[in-house]
């Protein structure tokens, strides 16, 4: 056989999901302000939606809004003052672009790795490995 006949069988048998290029979609922030405070009631389906621990998201997103906030039992979050849903968003694609998407493909496919003490992200779909770009 041919490269090309290679690489149309090839082609053939990868998943689907692999040529598709928007099925991947970060859920937008639900929830409201009350008082001087912020409550976002779907986190846990975002936290899933981007495949991570809801705790490793949260940490981030009170970091980088320099803001205090914790879980509340029924999986909505109460951050300590108020902050528009647009900046909220922001903070999540950006922990998307830091700790989701793959360097080399760019796509969601990965999982967080620990070996030895450093944390490192592995693309399920091309194999590659990374060093995470920051600790949290």
């Amino acid at each position: 056989m041919d490269y090309k006949k290679l690489l149309e069988k090839a082609k053939k048998e990868m998943p689907k999901h692999v040529y598709e290029k928007e099925r991947f979609e970060i859920p937008k922030v639900r929830g409201h302000v009350q008082g001087n405070r912020t409550i976002i009631s779907n986190f846990n389906q975002i936290a899933s939606a981007l495949h991570r621990p809801v705790e490793h998201l949260l940490k981030y997103i009170l970091k980088e809004l320099a803001t205090p906030g914790k879980m509340e039992g029924s999986g909505s979050v109460i951050m300590g003052s108020k902050i528009p849903a647009l900046r909220i968003n922001e903070k999540i694609k950006q922990y998307a672009d830091d700790f989701v998407f793959c360097p080399e493909c760019g796509k969601p496919d990965t999982e967080f790795i620990k070996e030895n003490k450093l944390m490192f992200i592995k693309c399920l779909v091309c194999g590659a490995k990374h060093p995470v770009k920051s600790k949290i």
